[in-house]
């Protein structure tokens, strides 16, 4: 019967350490970052593509209305911009790959859109939601400004409210493949993409 204890309490004492490292399992915290440039069908996809990055959401930022639909929005009534919300463990990508990627996507010297968009619901922006992002944010666009020695029009501001677009929004790259390409063919994205950082 002694020996039968010993044994039992050699298994609790043995199984405690693993018990123990098993609550202790690191779980990734998650934030967001907010960036728009233009269509926010064709920010989805190089943020997809990013390891480190768990969600896109397409949406709304920056308006006066709160659940603006988007007939509204795409009519440039209530001054929200179309943008994109991600989600990405900082553990595995930094915020300044984030600014990386948005550069290679965006045409920054057109003021009054992005590509065949024109208006202010299509400008391009960097939203920060702390002092180091702000900071890191500045230091970027003035390294572009720098590189191609023009003034950049993509904007900086604090980051606001965010609104999910419509469901028919969301993955549109994947959900509808065929009227994507075209639309980013016709709208010469891709050709002034390339003109202005190469072949991606």
């Amino acid at each position: 019967m002694q020996i039968k204890r010993i044994c039992l309490a050699l298994i609790v004492v043995m199984a405690f350490p693993l018990a123990s490292f098993a609550a202790q399992k690191h779980v990734p915290e998650l934030t967001n970052a907010v960036f728009a440039g233009g269509c926010f069908w064709c920010m989805e996809s190089p943020y997809d593509k990013l390891e480190g990055v768990t969600a896109t959401i397409s949406g709304y930022i920056g308006g006066r209305a709160e659940n603006a639909h988007y007939k509204k929005i795409s009519a440039g009534l209530t001054r929200h911009v179309e943008a994109i919300q991600i989600t990405y463990d900082p553990e595995k990508v930094s915020y300044q790959q984030l600014l990386d990627v948005f550069w290679k996507n965006v045409d920054p010297f057109d003021s009054r859109g992005q590509f065949c968009d024109k208006g202010p619901q299509y400008l391009s922006y960097i939203y920060y939601a702390s002092e180091s992002e702000r900071t890191l944010a500045e230091a970027s666009l003035k390294k572009v400004a720098e590189g191609f020695d023009q003034n950049v029009a993509t904007k900086i501001a604090v980051s606001s409210a965010f609104y999910a677009a419509e469901d028919y929004h969301q993955n549109y790259y994947q959900r509808n493949p065929i009227r994507y390409r075209f639309y980013r063919s016709r709208c010469g994205r891709d050709d002034r993409l390339e003109e202005l950082w190469g072949t991606q």
